[in-house]
């Protein structure tokens, strides 16, 4: 089971739902740390319980790796997305750590 077996159209949007699940449940957390805790533990219940259900599904028809990399890509993406926009963006060398971090993703996942 090398390859995603179902629909490219399906399996992008489930990769999409894990990413944004876990990207929802990180939001959560960082919520959590800030005080709001019923806010926070409700968005990290609801964001894992939406990643978990979309790779149940994904596991079902492909490889976990070659899964968890694309998940893990989309996820950092939108993790860095809003760590910029509440104001703790990346400074140079860290923007550059990160692109190689997605870049050695994208290279193994080939």
């Amino acid at each position: 089971m090398s390859q995603i077996l179902i629909h490219p159209l399906t399996a992008t949007l489930l990769v999409v739902g894990a990413a944004v699940g876990y990207a929802v449940a990180t939001v959560g957390m960082k919520a959590a740390s800030d005080g709001f805790t019923p806010v926070g533990i409700s968005l990290g219940i609801i964001g894992f319980s939406i990643a978990f259900l979309a790779e149940i599904v994904l596991l079902r028809r492909a490889d976990l790796s070659v899964i968890y990399i694309i998940i893990v890509a989309a996820e950092t993406l939108l993790i860095l997305a809003y760590a910029s926009w509440i104001g703790e963006g990346l400074n140079l060398r860290q923007a550059f750590g990160a692109t190689m971090v997605l870049g050695g993703l994208v290279a193994i996942s080939l």
